[in-house]
């Protein structure tokens, strides 16, 4: 019996039988018949295919969408109960990195006076994030919902947007540290720059837009010889990548004040200091280090000189924070355009009165009642600058701005709040 191939494919060409013809045609039909089913039955598979791959889609982004730390029904409600306002006239804001050390500190007095307040940390760990957690619980009793995400979290930002309308941000959110960016320069530019960028796009767009604060830092004026610093002086000289960092700040808030009409303010922060504080600070280091008996590395400038700071109280950086919020112009701008000029705004925040480093120690020592044992070296090329000194007329003047914590006072009641919050009794630590 021929097969299927003989029958339709002859050995000898030419000689195909005519009287075999009706056969052929009939095994023609079933062959395309068959095939026909065969391309339906793939076009199935593929169809079933591509659906199953399109719901495992849908399940694994609702998946993400159930574990993500924000977005939802419940987080919306946590969001706008945060940022009601409790008094005539106040005003509702985002205060980012608010699980920081000044971020704290402003989200806490914002909220107590009765404004509402949102507040934005990723929780990074640049220092121990259980201070950052615990300063979290601090704000939680007082009803301040911190959502945890990035700054350059664009979408994030949109959503908190869409859900608020935040008639003012203070930015706090950075990486801070002088020294540190010479090991990790790709995070200052990350969060100091594009943190910065993303959240300005976020205000342009929002309706209405809403007045910004953010914190510049003493660092800008670098290797300037004037002192007192003013505002009016000159900041082309960093000395380390975070204070350049800080400049590009200063001139990318410009430039979006000019183009879109933000209201915006800068603060120029000189060396805060406080409960609550940031560990990776000198005088936090230096107690820690003085109550374990171990020894402190004291830095000097050229020629001997002793380093000195314009050491500035916490509370009085709050001040200024929120005098700056309080004095705040409106944003001129809707839907990304501009409508008219819009106030752009520099002050100093220091305390006018520097302290040399030596002389902390000292106060420091009499507050623990403990000596430290100092080691004194040459300061390295590490981007420290030797003194920093305010001037802060224009603060004064523009924001009521006046410190009242001499170092002697500050540093007595950090000492009081570090002894308690890590468990020592007498300057030993608690079992």
């Amino acid at each position: 019996m021929p097969s299927l191939e003989e029958e339709l494919f002859p050995s000898t060409p030419g000689k195909f039988k005519i009287e075999r013809s009706h056969h052929m045609n009939r095994q023609l039909y079933r062959c395309f018949a068959s095939t026909s089913t065969m391309f339906l039955w793939a076009l199935f598979l593929i169809a079933l295919t591509a659906s199953y791959l399109s719901f495992q889609g849908f399940v694994d982004s609702g998946s993400r969408y159930l574990t993500a730390s924000w977005g939802g029904i419940q987080w919306e409600k946590q969001v706008r109960t945060s940022a009601q306002i409790h008094r005539q006239g106040g005003m509702s804001v985002l205060v980012t990195g608010a699980a920081g050390f000044v971020g704290s500190h402003v989200s806490l007095a914002l909220k107590r006076r009765g404004d509402g307040v949102v507040g934005l940390d990723n929780f990074n760990d640049y220092y121990d994030p259980s201070l950052k957690k615990a300063r979290k619980s601090l704000l939680a009793t007082h009803d301040v919902f911190i959502v945890e995400g990035d700054v350059n979290d664009a979408k994030l930002l949109a959503k908190l947007f869409d859900v608020v309308a935040f008639t003012h941000v203070m930015h706090l959110a950075a990486q801070a540290g002088v020294r540190y960016a010479m090991e990790n320069p790709h995070s200052y530019v990350h969060s100091n720059i594009a943190g910065l960028v993303t959240l300005l796009e976020a205000c342009k767009t929002a309706n209405p837009q809403p007045a910004i604060v953010w914190a510049s830092s003493s660092s800008v004026y670098g290797l300037n010889e004037k002192v007192p610093f003013s505002e009016s002086d000159q900041t082309d000289q960093p000395a380390s990548l975070y204070a350049a960092t800080k400049k590009a700040g200063e001139e990318i808030t410009h430039t979006y004040n000019h183009i879109y009409g933000l209201s915006i303010t800068g603060l120029r922060f000189f060396t805060v200091y406080g409960p609550w504080g940031r560990p990776d600070m000198a005088y936090f280091s230096f107690t820690r280090n003085i109550l374990q008996g171990k020894p402190i590395t004291v830095y000097r400038g050229k020629n001997h000189v002793d380093l000195a700071r314009d050491f500035t109280y916490i509370d009085d950086i709050v001040k200024g924070c929120v005098g700056s919020l309080d004095t705040s112009a409106k944003s001129t701008g809707s839907g990304g355009k501009k409508r008219g000029p819009a106030p752009y705004r520099i002050f100093n925040l220091g305390n006018t009165s520097p302290v040399t480093v030596p002389t902390l120690v000292s106060i420091l020592e009499r507050h623990l009642k403990v000596k430290a044992k100092r080691n004194i070296v040459d300061m390295p090329g590490n981007g420290d600058v030797p003194f920093t000194h305010a001037n802060i007329s224009s603060a004064r003047r523009e924001l009521g701005y006046k410190p009242t914590t001499d170092l002697q006072t500050g540093l007595k009641k950090f000492v009081k709040w570090y002894l308690s919050y890590y468990g020592y009794n007498h300057g030993k630590p608690v079992n």
